[in-house]
């Protein structure tokens, strides 16, 4: 008999192997969608998808494993028939939860989640959606998944064939060490953060990035989060009435707009700047001296003065830079890739007019799903923390602006042209390091704060003096802008519209007017809208936008907070909790018809949400 003392990695080999098995079966079961894949992909559905193995095998191991650890505590308490149990329910269970999700993603397109869950209350028709399905095959399938490896776990993985240690402490401290190191394959890593589905993405082949994906993992995500996800709680009005109210606010009584750009499908070089709030920015009536370079970009190019953020986190801000789409409050859509699948990108219009596109990112692009987005947008080249010396880290999320952007200025000397390329600074995010000295006295976290946002004016100074120098500088439209405002300097309240004003600048070599201000109530939906039309490009999916450079009869400003919106108009500030259904501020002069267009808002765009 083997030594009990090894039996825990040889339980989590046995999950792994049944993991890998049922990915397997997965491409063979959409074998007409697999053949589509080159080898090196298939193989890298098991390589990328490895980590939720490792992840869901850790949840699906916690139980066995504190029972081993107690049982070595107590050597008389006998377990073996809980864990031998225990495994053979979860492996039908999983394995008919497998069978389910064959069938399901040929009719959805997407891996199991939440979703059947909304049918519970019609199962009629759940029964109707089931109706052509193989059963029979897939009772096949359950029955041989689960006898094969109920027979593996019998012949090598049941802790009967194990016996005990004799001195009971290694046991012990064995048991012990394999519970506690059950963390690392959870959360995925050491890396700051938890693992998520972006893991398993590595294609722009969205079957491909599916079949990586480990199913009951992500089901239970999906299960987490749902009651936050599943039904519009802003039922203001009726649906129809609240699509009136927004489709009028997009309503153009001309196509005519000013162009400020000198020549036809220049280079696009997209800035986003961490946490750039107005507040900060000397050419927008903040503080002086802590954004000169931003400052001198305004002056030689176009500044938008009333430019709002959609919302406070930064994976909202790019859905809603990247892609015009509306923020969400209480939970993001581009944490749920089968949503970020139909959304239009500016990454992909580009590449249907030619470009190349890259996208550079001094962090982990896994956090909060970005990974995952940024492949549903085709870029031709990603990079990340990865691609930086470790040298170049802070102590929290990767290199530092400076070193982003000498990197950035290195591969554009190379880089195939038109090119789209979007850049995204990080230092001026908590905890606010810089590798310069500071500019402004103090050691709070509002002097830390000014200080990180001057650090990335002065990077960013650095990289366009020497981009000036480049030959591909008088062909490119260099559009900055911020991912979000921030409660510093002033600790704004989460609704506060001062939060939320940011910076967005046009400039670059092409543009034909210099020192402009567009004064218009804007959202950072709108800049895609702008941008495109500005090109002559296809921009009608992105619907959620305004061409900032023609006339609107309703200019106007939209953002959320935890739930909760604020909604700006030329009549006034109102910002509303959705929660107590009230306002929170409202102008004097704000109308009862602004506030009902405010809710109509907030109700249809999560409404558009849901239906993703």
């Amino acid at each position: 008999m083997k030594r009990r003392i090894f039996y825990q990695p040889l339980y989590f080999l046995f999950w792994v192997l049944y993991y890998i098995v049922a990915r397997g079966i997965f491409l063979v079961y959409h074998l007409d969608r697999t053949e589509q894949l080159s080898a090196s992909e298939v193989a890298k559905t098991f390589l990328f998808g490895s980590r939720l193995d490792f992840s869901f095998t850790a949840y699906t191991s916690l139980l066995p494993f504190l029972a081993l650890f107690i049982a070595a505590l107590l050597p008389k308490l006998n377990v073996a028939k809980l864990v031998r149990y225990y495994t053979y329910t979860l492996l039908v269970f999983m394995t008919i939860l497998l069978a389910a999700d064959l069938e399901l993603y040929t009719f959805w397109g997407f891996r199991l989640d939440a979703s059947p869950l909304q049918y519970l209350n019609t199962p009629g028709e759940m029964a109707a959606s089931a109706a052509n399905a193989p059963l029979f095959l897939l009772f096949l399938v359950v029955i041989a998944i689960s006898s094969l490896f109920i027979l593996l776990f019998k012949l090598y993985f049941d802790p009967e064939k194990f016996r005990l240690q004799h001195n009971r402490w290694p046991m012990i401290s064995a048991s012990f060490l394999y519970l506690i190191l059950l963390v690392l394959p959870l959360r995925g890593g050491i890396q700051q953060i938890p693992i998520n589905q972006s893991v398993a993405y590595f294609s722009e082949n969205p079957y491909a990035n599916h079949a990586g994906l480990n199913m009951p993992w992500n089901l239970m995500h999906a299960l987490l989060k749902y009651n936050k996800v599943h039904k519009n709680p802003y039922g203001y009005m009726q649906m129809p009435e609240a699509e009136g109210r927004v489709e009028q606010l997009y309503t153009t009584t001309t196509d005519s707009f000013a162009t400020v750009i000198s020549t036809p499908k220049p280079n696009v070089l997209f800035i986003i700047l961490e946490s750039y709030t107005a507040k900060l920015v000397g050419s927008l009536g903040g503080e002086q001296g802590v954004t000169p370079n931003l400052d001198k970009l305004a002056a030689e190019g176009i500044s938008f003065t009333n430019m709002y953020a959609s919302g406070d986190r930064s994976e909202k801000g790019m859905v809603a830079l990247l892609s015009g789409y509306p923020v969400q409050t209480t939970t993001s859509i581009i944490k749920t890739p089968k949503k970020t699948e139909k959304l239009p990108q500016l990454s992909k219009v580009f590449r249907q007019q030619g470009y190349t596109t890259s996208y550079y990112y001094g962090g982990e692009l896994e956090f909060a799903n970005i990974k995952s987005y940024l492949l549903n947008g085709g870029y031709n080249k990603l990079v990340d923390k990865a691609d930086f010396p470790a040298e170049s880290y802070n102590s929290k999320w990767g290199a530092h602006d400076h070193i982003l952007f000498e990197r950035v200025l290195k591969d554009l000397k190379q880089e195939k042209m038109p090119f789209f390329s979007t850049v995204y600074t990080l230092s001026s995010h908590e905890p606010f390091e810089i590798p310069i000295p500071a500019k402004f006295p103090g050691t709070d976290d509002a002097a830390k704060f000014k200080n990180s946002v001057y650090y990335t004016d002065w990077a960013l100074g650095r990289f366009i003096t020497e981009a000036k120098k480049q030959p591909w500088w008088q062909n490119t439209l260099v559009v900055i802008v911020a991912d979000h405002g921030h409660p510093l300097p002033g600790n704004n309240a989460n609704h506060e519209p001062a939060k939320f004003r940011i910076p967005f600048i046009l400039t670059g070599g092409v543009i034909s007017e210099k020192g402009k201000e567009v004064t218009t109530l804007a959202s950072q939906t709108d800049i895609a809208t702008t941008l495109l039309a500005q090109l002559k490009f296809p921009h009608q999916d992105f619907k959620w936008g305004r061409n900032l450079m023609a006339s609107t009869d309703y200019p106007f400003a939209f953002y959320v907070f935890n739930d909760g919106f604020g909604f700006i108009t030329p009549q006034g500030v109102l910002t509303y909790d959705n929660v107590s259904k009230k306002p929170i501020t409202r102008d004097a002069s704000v109308t009862i018809e602004q506030v009902d267009i405010g809710k109509a808002y907030m109700q249809y765009s999560f409404e558009d949400f849901l239906k993703k």
